[in-house]
């Protein structure tokens, strides 16, 4: 019964607050700006965090611990996508005013996919244990990877979702406000904005590859697992907005998340023979973020990147403005 009051409890913080967010703050395109992305921020964070405070009290100190370690490492994650979406956005000259609508559904879409990874990851460690390994290995594997990870590349004429997609529904090489959608002499056609919605959507996928092992490693209870994986996701896109301004300064942060994946990996390896206790799992992954955030802070970089992103959310070269002319140009070429 209180996993039944939690599940109820869990949607209606989540709809009511989304439904308050689009329909009422956000029903007109605009930038979000600095104060407005603090607020919602720690709107996401207090509501994650009253929802922990209730799974202590109805499911007891162990489930909650597991909320907060999963919370925090699915958090974490987040915001190393971060980057990702940074160049997406830079790629496609999205205009600022249009960027919280193509996160919301982004992360709508994001909502539903983890859950099914979810579901298939929980099946496939009750019924086949030994994928525990392959898991593991994988999450060690993504570690050292993403710590030889150089510059991330955006190639959308590759991305095969994206191709199939072009081949029933022209798309147009404009905005049009913030329609997806338009009808042009009758016939449905997509704007330039959906090309950067199914790259969002196709590289969340990949981020979920590497994330829903990551919470399996700490908990395999499916209302954990989801609950801590959707609370961390849903606000990041007030994090974006509120971050996107400094991500140069956290240079140490993907650092820090190789050692993270790299730790949950070996804790699944090894849960066969010993089984590290969730206060210890708690406190590695918040004590490497930790060092990961100061590190980037006592050591800031030399020289600013070659390209920064200004206070609105919007990318451009640094010394001048982004040429949307140009890139629509670049769009009709790359996403046709």
């Amino acid at each position: 019964m209180d996993v039944v009051a939690l599940w109820g409890l869990f949607a209606g913080l989540v709809l009511g607050t989304l439904f308050v967010d689009l329909l009422v703050f956000n029903k007109k395109p605009h930038v979000m700006h600095l104060p407005e992305a603090s607020v919602w921020c720690g709107i996401w964070v207090s509501l994650a965090a009253a929802f922990g405070v209730a799974v202590f009290f109805l499911e007891g100190s162990a489930k909650g611990l597991e909320f907060i370690t999963g919370y925090v490492i699915e958090w974490s994650l987040s915001v190393d996508n971060l980057f990702v979406f940074i160049v997406i956005f830079r790629y496609f000259a999205v205009p600022p005013a249009f960027l919280h609508r193509v996160l919301f559904y982004g992360i709508m879409g994001a909502v539903v996919l983890r859950g099914v990874f979810i579901a298939a990851g929980v099946g496939l460690l009750t019924y086949f244990h030994w994928t525990i390994y392959l898991f593991g290995a994988f999450l060690v594997y993504t570690g050292a990877k993403l710590l030889r990870a150089g510059e991330v590349q955006v190639e959308p004429q590759k991305n095969p979702v994206l191709r199939f997609f072009t081949r029933f529904i022209p798309i147009e090489t404009g905005y049009d406000k913030q329609n997806f959608f338009v009808r042009r002499n009758g016939r449905l056609v997509g704007t330039a904005l959906v090309p950067v919605l199914i790259v969002i959507e196709t590289t969340d996928v990949m981020f979920a590859v590497d994330s829903v092992p990551a919470i399996l490693a700490i908990t395999r209870d499916p209302f954990i697992v989801y609950t801590s994986n959707i609370f961390a996701i849903l606000g990041l896109r007030a994090l974006y907005f509120l971050l996107a301004g400094v991500m140069g300064m956290f240079r140490y942060l993907k650092v820090g998340l190789c050692f993270v994946l790299t730790f949950v990996g070996v804790k699944m390896l090894i849960s066969d023979f010993y089984k590290i206790p969730i206060t210890v799992s708690l406190g590695v992954v918040a004590g490497i973020l930790a060092a990961s955030i100061v590190a980037s802070l006592v050591f800031p970089p030399a020289d600013n990147p070659a390209e920064e992103l200004h206070t609105d959310g919007s990318a451009a070269p640094k010394g001048g403005p982004a040429d949307p002319g140009a890139k629509e140009k670049d769009i009709e070429h790359r996403a046709a």
